[in-house]
């Protein structure tokens, strides 16, 4: 085990199913110096994968040999979650802590923290190492689309429908995007819009008293995720079925998971929704509008007539939204084409720990 606490750490979340791999000249640890003091990172290479309350966390580290003030190591710890670098939440015996993923996880968490020096590491980091983390299944996210792009009469379960996946939620709010704040800080910004991505919670009023999350009511968080589709972004959210935070609203210009597509060649870098792109021709003027909103290369005309690259399609619906003629319409893929999505975050963590073998 080494020493170095930023290189404890870094090991310790490449063992998480997430993973967080090294790099020839050590983004990693750049990365990490610039998130957490050499305190911050020695404490957080202790934590496990699951909550556990200070007592028993207190009770392993001085099993290890370590002294330990209880009262301290609680007020660091709560610091650390403030600072979004650990995760607390309830235990049977009172608030626990657990070392939480770099990606999703930590690095989402520093949307208040973000600056310039944090961004650059993150870029130096992402050209070396998000190859790794974005090509093994299965991925972080999955695309959904708005309910209203997909046919009528074709089955939409409620984990394929960014409309319903709002209207299970009980909390909802919006934030600025990491993505395209970290692009913008390294002087590459895009032109989408940064205060995008909408968080969900399973209570009411969760997101009342944030200093970054602006609150929402339902109607509310319907009128984001269309002014969304409007300026033309994917949505993606977590790749399970049950319990569901957050939907990211995402640009292959500046969003991590999508430049792995566009950027790094990863083919696989999100999960496609169950549906694919279908032309009306009897409608299609050939106006090219859609070819405008499509970020993934998946329409063009041949011989006068709009075409849909199937195996580029990932099933978003912006184009259809854009579409003046409504000429386009999501239809279901054939059963053997549609991904399996996991139940839970336990399943997912299980099967990417199982093709990462850990």
């Amino acid at each position: 085990m080494p020493t170095d606490p930023y290189q404890q750490l870094a090991c310790r979340l490449d063992a998480l199913p997430n993973g967080f791999p090294s790099t020839p000249d050590g983004a990693e640890l750049r990365l990490l110096a610039c998130l957490f003091t050499p305190e911050q990172a020695a404490l957080a290479a202790q934590l496990g994968a699951e909550l556990e309350p200070l007592t028993a966390i207190a009770a392993r580290l001085e099993s290890a040999g370590e002294p330990i003030d209880q009262k301290t190591l609680g007020a660091n710890l709560k610091q650390m979650a403030r600072l979004g670098l650990i995760e607390a939440g309830r235990t049977a015996d009172g608030i626990g802590y657990k070392l939480m993923p770099f990606v999703v996880g930590i690095y989402e968490a520093q949307i208040g923290r973000i600056d310039r020096d944090i961004a650059q590491a993150f870029e130096a980091y992402y050209r070396q190492a998000f190859g790794q983390m974005l090509s093994i299944e299965p991925t972080y996210h999955r695309v959904v689309p708005v309910g209203e792009s997909v046919r009528v009469d074709m089955e939409v379960h409620p984990f394929e429908s960014a409309s319903e996946i709002v209207d299970a939620a009980q909390s909802w709010g919006v934030m600025p995007c990491i993505c395209r704040t970290q692009k913008a800080l390294i002087g590459e910004p895009c032109s989408h819009p940064i205060e995008t991505c909408m968080v969900l919670g399973p209570l009411p009023d969760m997101f009342d008293h944030s200093t970054l999350i602006q609150p929402l009511d339902r109607q509310g968080a319907h009128a984001a995720l269309q002014r969304a589709a409007s300026a033309g972004l994917v949505h993606t959210v977590s790749n399970n079925q049950q319990g569901t935070y957050y939907i990211s609203n995402c640009c292959t210009c500046s969003c991590g998971i999508l430049r792995g597509m566009a950027e790094l060649g990863i083919a696989n870098a999100v999960a496609r929704s169950a549906f694919v792109n279908q032309v009306d021709e009897s409608r299609c003027v050939v106006c090219e509008n859609c070819l405008t909103y499509c970020q993934f290369e998946a329409l063009s005309l041949v011989d006068g007539h709009m075409r849909v690259n199937v195996m580029r399609c990932v099933g978003c619906g912006v184009c259809v939204s854009a579409c003046p003629e409504g000429a386009l319409v999501l239809v279901r893929r054939p059963e053997a084409e549609v991904l399996p999505v996991p139940v839970d975050q336990a399943e997912w963590r299980t099967q990417r720990a199982a093709r990462r073998s850990l």
